[in-house]
């Protein structure tokens, strides 16, 4: 049965995939077109008609868009710059960017920088926000409650730039504590992971803390809590052996965001500290305005966010035994 729940939710997953495919494709060829996108890369001084036809050929552009009239059979669809440029990334073909590096290699080299920074971000700020949560129900209707929920309010208002320069000027430029930017492989890099990963989980505890108590005070008020309560247990076991567990679900829901992330890298953190992740990869490709780079992160960025729905859906059976009768 489990099965074939994954393959229906993995069938849902084909046409909203294409729906996405096709949905960059025509974006940015209604927005930008290859005659468009040559003009950019060669430069004012450079456009000319041939230099244009010419960057076309070389990159692939100077075929029809969509339908090839002149092709017969399969390749009037086939031998297409939707098929070459965008069909072909169901293979993980991402093909070459306009600079001519391979994608699919530059992907693979750069999802582990990404992994080093948003991993510890999503377990340890998991850890963090629960707990902080917890602690808030615990003391729930008093100031340290009212303290923690303005503070978590606070930490909300503040943008995640700020968190950014306030941190990488005290501890890096006033204290010296760790580089200010910079990426190394091995037990080398840990220091330049230190201050981007602590505050990832320090401007993520405001919204996750705040999000979590709620769920947590909800749950409280159930029947299954005044039970547990009658029964003798103490409110720690209460918070952490049942409003715990039966929030687990919400959780899990909120989580999903955060997978996509663990690859996608954080955009404006990578860029900030120079770490050569996939965050800092598109923004590049934004500024340049690879497109061919742009439409393989929002691609790959899609599948992650629909693996990472069927993932919690998966997961929600193993949480809750609800679900697995249903």
């Amino acid at each position: 049965m489990m099965i074939g729940y994954i393959l229906r939710r993995l069938l849902y997953a084909i046409p909203i995939l294409i729906g996405v495919n096709v949905l960059t494709f025509a974006l940015f060829f209604v927005v930008n077109t290859p005659d468009d996108m040559a003009r950019i890369n060669l430069g004012v001084k450079h456009v000319t008609p041939d230099a244009i036809a010419k960057w076309k050929e070389d990159h692939g552009y100077n075929k029809p868009l969509v339908l090839n009239k002149q092709a017969g059979g399969w390749r009037a669809l086939t031998d297409t710059v939707f098929f070459e440029k965008s069909a072909a990334m169901f293979a993980f073909r991402f093909g070459r960017s306009d600079d001519g590096r391979d994608i699919g290699r530059e992907i693979k080299t750069r999802m582990w920088p990404s992994l080093a920074i948003a991993l510890p971000v999503f377990l340890v700020g998991l850890a963090v926000n629960v707990s902080f949560a917890l602690m808030m129900v615990f003391f729930r209707a008093t100031y340290l409650d009212f303290v923690g929920v303005v503070a978590c309010v606070a930490m909300m208002s503040i943008s995640g730039l700020f968190y950014i320069i306030a941190g990488q000027f005290l501890v890096s430029k006033l204290w010296h504590w760790v580089p200010i930017s910079g990426f190394d492989w091995g037990w080398d890099g840990f220091k330049f992971l230190v201050l981007p990963v602590a505050i990832g989980v320090v401007s993520g505890i405001g919204a996750g803390a705040r999000w979590y108590r709620t769920l947590f005070i909800e749950e409280i008020g159930k029947d299954y809590v005044r039970t547990a309560r009658a029964k003798g247990l103490s409110e720690w076991r209460v918070l952490f052996r049942h409003v715990l567990k039966n929030a687990m679900i919400p959780i899990l829901t909120g989580a999903v965001v955060v997978i996509p992330l663990l690859f996608m890298g954080s955009l404006i953190t990578e860029s900030f500290f120079g770490i050569p992740g996939l965050g800092s990869y598109t923004i590049d490709a934004i500024n340049s305005q690879d497109f061919s780079v742009v439409r393989a992160m929002v691609f790959l960025g899609s599948l992650l966010y629909i693996a990472g729905l069927i993932l919690t859906d998966i997961s929600y059976t193993l949480v809750d035994p609800r679900v697995r009768l249903e």
